[in-house]
C-alpha cells in the first residue's frame, strides 16, 4: 500500500511574506513599534537645501556654470549636462569624496527638480563626463566662473595667500608621486597649489600636480599667470607665503611686476650668520604677542640684489641652562632650577618689499596661519581628499569643481552669519540639513520642513531674513544689472569686512565679467 508523501507550503498558516507595505514589529526599550517603508514618498534629508538654491539663482552664479559648460554629448540616450552638473552639485554639496556615494543621493525627488535636473545621473555618468572634453576649455570655463563669484572683491585691499597641500593616494593614478608627504611618508600623492584671499578663506584658484612637484617652481607659472589675467587695480596688496616661497626665482618674477611680497626665509648659513650677528643689537622693538624684531638688509647666495629683512624672535619661556652629560661629556640643554638660565630665543627671518613698520609686518605674517585652516576644511569637510580617477586631468577638475561649491556655500553661510566663516561641519547642519517632505495640492508645491538641530528657532529666523533680503535685491532687478546686484549682495555678506559700507563700482570693472 502506497502512502502519499506529506507536502508542505511554503508558508505555513500563521505566517505570510512581507511587502513592502506591511509593518514590521521591532521590539525597542520605548515597546514595540511597527516600521513600514514608502519608497515613492518625495522627502529629502536636505530639506533647507532650497533657500540656498533661492541664494544661487538670485546671484545669477548657478545657471550661467551650467550653460557655459564645455561638456558636449553625441548620443541622444545621453544624461543632460545640468543633470551632470547638477549631481556633481549635489554630492559635493552633501560631503562625498567617492564617486559611488553619488548612489546615495540618487532617492531624492525633492532638490532635483529644484535645480532644473530630471533625475540624478549614476556615478558612472559623472565619472566618465569630462573623460574627452578638451583640457584647455574645462580649465577655462573653470577658472572663469572662480572669478565671477569673488571679481568686486578684487578692487578692495586685499591679500593673496599661496601655499601647498598634499592628496594621499592609494591606487595606480597618473601623476601618483612619491614627493614631500609629512602625514605619511612614501606615499604616493598628488599635490594642490593653492591661492586663497587672505581671512576670507575663498579660493582664488588650485593646480593638480603630481606628487613630486611641490616646490614652489612649479607653483609659480600658474601664480603670475593668475595675478597678469587682473587688472591692474584688482591685483592684491601684497603675496604671502611660507619659507618655500621666499626664494629668488618668486621674488624676482614679483619685483618685475612691481607686486609686494612677504615671504620667510629658510635659516641657512647665512641667515643663521645674521641672526648671530644682530643677536646683541640694541634696535629690538616690540613686536607683539611677545615678539621682538629688528631690521637689516641681506644678499644670500643666487639672489641679484639686497633686499629688506625683518628677523623675529621671542623667548622661550623655560629656563634653559647648558649640564656636561656623564657617559659622552657634551654639553647639552637641561630644565633646571637653581643655575643661571640661558636666554634662548626662536627665531623667524621674513624678507619684504613692504614699508610697513616691524610690528605690522610680524602681524601680517603671524596671520598667515589662517590659510591652513581652508585647507584642512577642504580636504576633512569637503572633497578634496577624494573623487579620484586614473587621470590627472579629472581630478584636478574635481578638485576646482570643490573649490567653486565650496566659495558659494561659503557666501551663502557668511550671509547668514556674517561674524565668522562657519566650517561645513557646523554650517550644514545648521543651514542645510533637515527632514522635508514635499506636497502638491491645487497646483502649488509645498515643502514641509523639519529640523532636528537645537537652534531650529534661530535656523528659521535667519533663513527668513535670507528669504527676504533676496526678494528684495530681485525687486530691483529691473534697475539693476547682473554685477550691480552681485555688489549688492556680496556687500551684505561682508558687512563686517567693510564695516557696513557697501562695494565700490570701479571704472575698469566691466558689467559682463
Amino acid at each position: 500500500m502506497k502512502t502519499k508523501a506529506l507536502l508542505l507550503p511554503s508558508h505555513p498558516e500563521g505566517e505570510c511574506p512581507l511587502t513592502e507595505t506591511m509593518a514590521l514589529a521591532v521590539d525597542t526599550f520605548g515597546g514595540r513599534i511597527h516600521v513600514e517603508w514608502d519608497p515613492q514618498a518625495a522627502v529629502t534629508p536636505m530639506g533647507q537645501l532650497t533657500f540656498f538654491v533661492d541664494f544661487l539663482k538670485t546671484a545669477e552664479l548657478f545657471d550661467p556654470w551650467v550653460e557655459e559648460c564645455p561638456l558636449r554629448y553625441a548620443s541622444p540616450n545621453a544624461p543632460s549636462k545640468r543633470d551632470v552638473l547638477g549631481t556633481v552639485f549635489l554630492s559635493i554639496l552633501a560631503g562625498h569624496k567617492r564617486y559611488a556615494h553619488i548612489t546615495s543621493i540618487r532617492s531624492d525627488t525633492v532638490n532635483p527638480p529644484l535645480l532644473g535636473m530630471s533625475r540624478v545621473v549614476s556615478e558612472d555618468s559623472v565619472r566618465r563626463a569630462f573623460q574627452k572634453t578638451d583640457d584647455s576649455e574645462i580649465v577655462a570655463w573653470q577658472r572663469r566662473h572662480l572669478l565671477r563669484c569673488y571679481e568686486p572683491l578684487l578692487y578692495e585691499p586685499w591679500i593673496l595667500d599661496i601655499d601647498t597641500t598634499v592628496k594621499p593616494l592609494y591606487g595606480h593614478q597618473e601623476g601618483a608621486k612619491i614627493g614631500y608627504n609629512p602625514q605619511k611618508p612614501g606615499r604616493p600623492s598628488h599635490v594642490y597649489h593653492t591661492y586663497f584671499i587672505a581671512n576670507l578663506r575663498l579660493v582664488l584658484d588650485v593646480e593638480t600636480q603630481p606628487g613630486n612637484q611641490s616646490a614652489s617652481s612649479f607653483s609659480r607659472p600658474g601664480l603670475f599667470e593668475f595675478i597678469d589675467s587682473l587688472p591692474p587695480a584688482a591685483r592684491p596688496h601684497f603675496v604671502r607665503g611660507d619659507v618655500g616661497f621666499g626664494n629668488e626665482g618668486t621674488m624676482l618674477e614679483a619685483e618685475k611686476r612691481g607686486q609686494p611680497y612677504l615671504f620667510k626665509l629658510r635659516q641657512t648659513k647665512k641667515v643663521k650668520g645674521l641672526i648671530e650677528r644682530l643677536f646683541d643689537n640694541s634696535d629690538w622693538i616690540e613686536a607683539g604677542q611677545g615678539w621682538q624684531g629688528v631690521e637689516s638688509e641681506l644678499r644670500l647666495s643666487g639672489w641679484s640684489r639686497r633686499r629688506r629683512v625683518v628677523v623675529l624672535r621671542r623667548e622661550i619661556r623655560e629656563n634653559l641652562a647648558l649640564k656636561r652629560t656623564a657617559k659622552t661629556g657634551q654639553l647639552e640643554f637641561a630644565i633646571v632650577e637653581g643655575l643661571d638660565p640661558v636666554r634662548s630665543y626662536e627665531y623667524a627671518v621674513l624678507v619684504t618689499t613692504l614699508d610697513d613698520e616691524i610690528i605690522t609686518l610680524a602681524q601680517h605674517y603671524r596671520d598667515r596661519a589662517d590659510a591652513e585652516n581652508p585647507f584642512d576644511e577642504l580636504k576633512n569637510q569637503w572633497g578634496w581628499g577624494g573623487y579620484t580617477t586614473r587621470d590627472l586631468k579629472r581630478c584636478g577638475m574635481m578638485a576646482r569643481h570643490t573649490a567653486l561649491i565650496y566659495n558659494w556655500w561659503s557666501l551663502f553661510a557668511r550671509l547668514a552669519i556674517p561674524d565668522k566663516h562657519a566650517e561645513a561641519i557646523t554650517s550644514r547642519p545648521l543651514l542645510l540639513h533637515a527632514i522635508g517632505k514635499q506636497t502638491r495640492h491645487g497646483g502649488q508645491t509645498r515643502l514641509l520642513i523639519t529640523s532636528t538641530h537645537a537652534k531650529a528657532p534661530r535656523i528659521r529666523k535667519i533663513l527668513k531674513y535670507i528669504t527676504t533680503f533676496l526678494a528684495t535685491i530681485r525687486a530691483s532687478a529691473e534697475q539693476l544689472d547682473w554685477l550691480e546686484r552681485w555688489r549688492a549682495i556680496l556687500s551684505r555678506i561682508f558687512i563686517k569686512f567693510l564695516q557696513g559700507r557697501p562695494l565700490g563700482a570701479p571704472k575698469s570693472l566691466g558689467s559682463n565679467p
